[in-house]
Formats: structure tokens, sequence, C-alpha cells
């Protein structure tokens, strides 16, 4: 697990990894990437009658552990039925709670992925809001930890990442959203 507090050449260190993941991808990834959000901020309002907040609310809720094919279909059946269901009872609380009217913000954890995951779905072009995943972690450090612990839940580790995909978005002019989905594209795709 990485430290808390990173020292100056750690942070160097990870933001360089992730411009280097950036420039590794195809200009086809680069292109899905910088997309990635725009066409789940799609899927969000037409899952949702048009309320596109409510749509990624119940998205980001249900995605912990969760491929993105599988969230998709969560998410809409959710809608469909009217009550979540097909994971965990804290998921399918807060999904349930957002489908009533509940702001997605007064129920997500703000400060942690799915809470950033719902920003980024909620507005693609957030110019700060950035999701740290197992993906984007493993990225930044170089180093694919499999089923390892990766600490994601400690505030001050996922601050750390999420600042160096900061640094490396500005570096490379980009929103810090499109450059972890760009480079989560690239890692995923990665032979």
């Amino acid at each position: 697990m990485i430290p808390v507090k990173c020292t100056e050449k750690q942070r160097a260190a990870y933001t360089q990894a992730i411009i280097d993941q950036w420039k590794a991808a195809t200009s086809d990834q680069v292109q899905r990437g910088r997309q990635w959000y725009v066409t789940a901020h799609e899927f969000a309002a037409e899952i949702a009658a048009g309320d596109t907040e409510k749509g990624a609310g119940v998205l980001a809720a249900l995605s912990a552990n969760k491929s993105w094919s599988e969230n998709c279909r969560l998410a809409r059946k959710a809608f469909i039925e009217g009550k979540a269901s097909g994971h965990v009872r804290d998921a399918l609380t807060k999904a349930d709670r957002i489908m009533a009217g509940t702001d997605p913000s007064e129920v997500l954890p703000m400060h942690i992925k799915t809470g950033f995951f719902y920003v980024c779905i909620a507005d693609p072009e957030h110019t700060d809001a950035v999701v740290i995943d197992r993906h984007a972690h493993d990225i930044a450090v170089s180093e694919v930890y499999g089923q390892r612990d990766r600490g994601l839940g400690a505030v001050g580790r996922y601050n750390e990442l999420a600042n160096c995909y900061r640094a490396a978005a500005q570096k490379i002019g980009e929103v810090p959203s499109k450059v972890q989905a760009v480079t989560w594209v690239a890692h995923i795709e990665r032979k």
C-alpha cells in the first residue's frame, strides 16, 4: 500500500506514470476515454427519464465491485422495477433513496470513489473531480496489485492519488476525469 502522505518524489513518480500511460494510449483509446463520461452521462439521463443526476447517483451507488456492463444492467433494472437489486444492502439502500428523490450528494460518500464517480457522470467536464479506482491506483503506482488491498478507503491516500491525476491533467491540458478515463481504457486493454 502506498503511504497516506507521500513524498514529493513519490508524487512526481505517480504523476509521471499517469502521463506515461496517457502517452502509451492509442488514438482510439484516447478518443474513447475522452468520451467515456459523456457516454455515461447520456446513459444516466436515458435510464432516469432525463434526470441525469438521479441516474448518475444510482449508477454510482451500484458501482462498487461491478463491471461497467453489470453496473449499467443493475441501474437500468432498478429504474424499470422501481427498486434496486443484485448488490449488497448498503448499495441497494443508497440507490433506492436516490430513486426516491434524495439528492445523491446526501447519500453517497462524496470524499471517495463513489461520490466522485457520481460527479464525473453528472458533469463530464467537471474541472476537479477524478475517480480513483483500483485501475487508477495501479496506473499511478506502475504495478498491478491484483487482489491486494490498495487502501483507497483512506481519504488521505485517495487524495494523494487524485492530486497526482490532477497534476498530470494540468500537464496534459485536459480535465482530470478524462485523463483518468483515457488511462483506464489503455490500462484495461493492455496486452
